[in-house]
């Protein structure tokens, strides 16, 4: 869909999915949340925020006193320079992983508000929005089973990529506790979550590509090294895997294994700019939220460059991360994915406005190498696409100017016993329903029923649908040529059609940018645009022949002679014209098409 978010989340409705994205991803701070409702960074207490905790604290933590007797309230202070988010919890000094001990009680519920983690109730605090702050307040109630020793651990977040883990507080006894039997924590944990990162003197190749390495290219066949390039390579070695990604974006290439084409259970990689830096990381992704990011990182030998907006990372992943929860096998088959999006200076990341590339199939990349491309629409949107552009482009225009201007040129033709005029007519209108029918069940069986995401476009393409179908009935019950119906039939019979293709140019217009197709922007708008002043002119133009052609044979009303003489040359005459513009227009329909199904398959 990275993915149909990086997988899907546009659709072209970019203000609404830009403003619902924003608010996921800013409703972060200590686990991505400004919330503070973070239990599921109780036993860590790092934040999900994909990037690795800051080494020196500039945070404290005090405490009004050193000693402690079951039921004690102990005053507990955190102050530094601005901060968004935190974590307060207490533990046993000896033994700082276990859980929480305690409860805590609030000075300032504005600021602060009590979690619980584990089994204790109340036994941690953390913020409650992600206003900024530079002192909080609160009391630790010692419990009646505390361990002889107390420490305080407070995680700390500046920014949501900047943030502090566990940072050390000040350790509190109960009266005539033995000496320690370790050395306690007297400074921050070294917790180190990613691995050193270098990087790129020069930039990716293609070179090995279905021979040593498996390669996906979009285009098919591109050179990493161009600006319109997106590159994915895979090279095993050993037991590990070395991935190459890289594509024009400034803000972030992410690419993801799936056992499906759907976004969801997914286990992804991005490559983040993140204040003119690269961050990677791992994620998992969820339906079609946000990504995830990982905490810790299982990937080495991490490279990054970003020249001229094109930007390529490069890391190596063991083919099995048992201990990693979310990372697939990569000696198995899975879909690919490769999706760049818009990321801010902190490195937040936004849902990628076009549809992901997706292979085509599900490939093993540890197996045969291979060097193959993708698609960023999926083949039944495509087919979707392809048949409506014959229909409402070729079959429907050339449909109505016969109608409409050559009964007179064929009166005297027939083709099954009927007029010929008639006969192409209706042969080329009955294909205009068939077409449709058929395209418009696409998008359905493709998304399993009704897309939410797609705007107007479904609804504008029912409507046509619906004056299709009651087009082609009300055909089937016209009335005979001289009923005194047929003229109320004949005037409905053309402004159903007439809207019909007036909603269709419109659906048209708005499908082509829909992420499922995107065709090129605005190649696309002003290709649609021609083709519309294309029929409109021709249109025009047999009108105008068709007015000058009655005035011509006008004459003096008792002249009967000269009515026929006038008559039949200037038929002659008009009839030529007509099979000559007739000609010019249906080969310019035809260009109009090749061009749209040539953008088709390009994507």
């Amino acid at each position: 869909m990275i993915f149909e978010t990086l997988l899907e989340l546009q659709m072209e409705l970019p203000g609404l999915a830009f403003a619902v994205w924003m608010f996921v991803c800013f409703y972060a701070s200590v686990d991505g949340y400004p919330s503070g409702k973070v239990r599921e960074a109780c036993t860590s207490m790092i934040p999900c925020h994909g990037s690795s905790p800051q080494p020196s604290p500039e945070h404290t933590i005090t405490v009004n006193g050193t000693e402690f007797k079951p039921g004690d309230n102990i005053e507990v202070h955190l102050s530094g320079p601005d901060f968004e988010g935190f974590f307060i919890q207490a533990r046993d000094a000896e033994h700082l992983d276990s859980p929480a001990v305690g409860s805590f009680m609030l000075v300032d519920r504005r600021l602060s508000q009590l979690l619980t983690c584990g089994h204790t109730k109340n036994s941690a605090v953390s913020h409650t929005s992600k206003a900024k702050k530079k002192y909080i307040k609160v009391y630790w109630i010692a419990p009646g089973d505390a361990p002889k020793r107390v420490q305080f651990l407070a995680t700390v977040v500046k920014k949501y990529k900047t943030f502090w883990v566990k940072i050390p507080g000040p350790i509190v006894s109960q009266p005539n506790a033995p000496s320690p039997t370790t050395p306690l924590h007297a400074t921050s944990e070294a917790i180190s979550t990613s691995h050193p990162v270098s990087y790129l003197s020069k930039p990716f190749n293609a070179s090995g590509c279905g021979s040593m390495k498996f390669c996906i290219r979009n285009p098919s066949n591109c050179d990493p090294e161009s600006a319109s390039c997106f590159f994915l390579s895979f090279q095993q070695d050993k037991s590990s895997v070395f991935i190459e990604m890289s594509g024009p974006s400034e803000g972030y290439l992410a690419f993801a294994l799936s056992h499906d084409q759907w976004m969801g259970g997914d286990d992804a990689y991005l490559c983040i700019n993140e204040d003119h830096r690269i961050h990677v990381s791992t994620a998992y992704l969820k339906g079609r939220s946000p990504p995830v990011l990982d905490s810790e990182n299982a990937l080495e030998d991490v490279s990054w460059r970003l020249v001229h907006g094109v930007l390529q990372c490069s890391f190596r992943r063991s083919i099995r991360l048992p201990a990693y929860k979310g990372r697939f096998n990569l000696d198995a088959s899975y879909y690919i994915f490769l999706a760049d999006g818009e990321a801010s200076e902190g490195g937040l990341i936004y849902k990628h406005r076009r549809q992901p590339l997706i292979t085509s199939g599900i490939y093993n990349v540890t197996g045969l190498p291979q060097d193959i491309g993708g698609s960023r629409s999926p083949r039944l949107i495509k087919a979707h696409g392809a048949l409506m552009f014959v229909a409402w482009i070729t079959t429907v225009g050339i449909g109505v100017i016969v109608a409409r201007f050559f009964k007179p040129v064929w009166s005297h033709s027939f083709l099954l016993g009927k007029e010929m005029w008639f006969q192409v007519h209706r042969m080329l209108m009955l294909t205009t329903v068939m077409l449709t029918s058929i395209s418009f069940v696409l998008p359905f069986i493709y998304r399993g029923g009704w897309s939410q995401q797609a705007g107007f476009h479904p609804y504008l393409g029912c409507t046509v649908m619906a004056l299709t179908i009651f087009q082609a009935l009300m055909a089937g019950f016209r009335p005979s040529r001289h009923a005194p119906r047929r003229q109320l039939f004949n005037w409905f019979h053309w402004s159903t059609g007439t809207t019909a293709r007036i909603l269709a140019v419109v659906t048209m217009f708005l499908g082509m940018d829909l992420p499922a197709l995107d065709l090129p922007d605005p190649w696309d708008t002003y290709t649609m645009i021609g083709f519309v002043a294309w029929h409109v002119g021709i249109d025009v133009l047999l009108e105008i022949h068709s007015y000058c052609l009655v005035r011509k044979v006008e004459v003096i009303e008792d002249d009967r002679v000269q009515i026929l003489q006038s008559l039949t040359s200037a038929e002659a005459e008009g009839h030529l014209f007509k099979q000559i513009v007739l000609t010019i227009y249906v080969c310019g329909n035809i260009v109009f098409l090749i061009a749209f199904l040539a953008a088709i398959n390009q994507i």
